[in-house]
């Protein structure tokens, strides 16, 4: 079985053309996985501006679509069955992906699935990599397993009672853990991506350098629930850098200073959440999904915390590249729900679609 996978959620214009060899331990081969970012292009507004996002994937997508085939040495007709995002994510995007795989599946007669975006981070975890490139198999997972899907977009815990069976148990109030990044990187004039370069500058730090004292609060780290909130960190941030010297702001030191905190203040509050949401459900399994699990200090102290809770307990996460918005996900999701194969005809778009 062949299936092109197809993301335009956000602003990466993505395909991914996978070869699956059926059975009892199916194996899943990438023949093609082809990103066109549009980080660069939506730097200087600090975020994702979605019309603008729009354009490009409509520039992108025939580019893509032809990249991703002629690399996969694959012919439309061998596609068995195309795999889409159709929520959430910004409805503009996803509009102009789901319009471009409706046309190919009309001209070419082939099923189409429509795939949850937040469902196609959470099954990545399903496949680890084998000793061949580009290869992957389904691994078993034990059950409950509880899951956190963090993001620009999302911050929600999951609580998956067997497989594809989810019930949302917590999720944010406000901003996301991804969108807190964003945020707080452009007061401290980092740009966008937020994640990424806060992470940079938090590497930086050296714990024996304490000269600027700064402590932001874990929000809601402590209630019985399992929700998330992260405005006030944001606002915690914007206040302490009003109130530095020009001198400080400018500081390389502080820039580093503030950016370890954030990155900590973030990890401490999804660590602790999820760890007690896990106790809760007594979960087997935890995972981590969504953009902001390429955090590598987040998956460091994530995997430690969750050995210190019970060696029993299995800790899951996908590779980097498969963290982030990507084509492959999609592709993986779509196989797995093949049996909900339909006409282009009734493919919709849902911006707020829940898992």
């Amino acid at each position: 079985m062949i299936i092109l996978g197809i993301e335009t959620s956000c602003d990466e214009t993505a395909m991914t053309v996978l070869k699956i060899k059926n059975g009892k331990n199916p194996v899943f081969s990438i023949l093609s996985n082809i990103v066109s970012s549009q980080i660069e292009l939506h730097q200087k507004y600090g975020g994702v501006y979605p019309f603008l996002a729009k354009r490009e994937h409509q520039k992108n997508l025939p580019l893509v679509f032809k990249q991703a085939l002629q690399k996969a040495k694959t012919p439309i007709s061998k596609i068995d069955l195309i795999a889409i995002t159709s929520g959430p994510g910004l409805e503009p995007c996803l509009w102009t992906g789901v319009n471009f795989g409706k046309e190919i599946t009309e001209k070419n007669n082939l099923p189409i699935v429509a795939v949850n975006h937040i469902e196609a981070h959470i099954l990545i975890n399903w496949l680890q990599s084998t000793d061949k490139k580009n290869q992957f198999k389904k691994i078993k997972i034990n059950f409950p397993a509880v899951c956190l899907v963090v993001s620009g977009g999302h911050s929600q815990l999951v609580l998956i009672e067997k497989f594809k069976k989810y019930k949302i148990i917590g999720e944010t109030r406000d901003d996301a853990a991804g969108e807190c990044f964003d945020k707080t990187a452009r007061i401290l004039g980092l740009g966008y991506p937020g994640g990424p370069k806060i992470a940079a500058e938090a590497s930086k730090f050296s714990d024996s350098d304490n000269r600027f004292s700064i402590k932001l609060p874990r929000p809601m780290i402590y209630q019985k629930n399992y929700d998330f909130s992260f405005s006030g960190l944001k606002t915690s941030v914007l206040y302490d850098f009003k109130k530095r010297k020009l001198s400080e702001k400018k500081s390389k030191k502080y820039i580093q200073a503030m950016s370890k905190e954030i990155e900590q203040a973030i990890i401490d509050v999804l660590i602790h959440k999820t760890i007690k949401a896990a106790k809760d459900n007594n979960a087997k399994t935890i995972m981590l999904a969504g953009g902001v699990s390429a955090n590598k200090e987040l998956g460091r102290q994530f995997k430690k915390a969750v050995q210190k809770k019970s060696e029993k307990t299995c800790f899951l996460k996908p590779n980097i590249e498969f963290s982030t918005d990507n084509a492959f996900m999609v592709a993986v999701a779509g196989y797995f729900n093949k049996n909900k194969k339909t006409s282009w005809k009734k493919v919709k778009v849902n911006a707020n679609l829940k898992i």
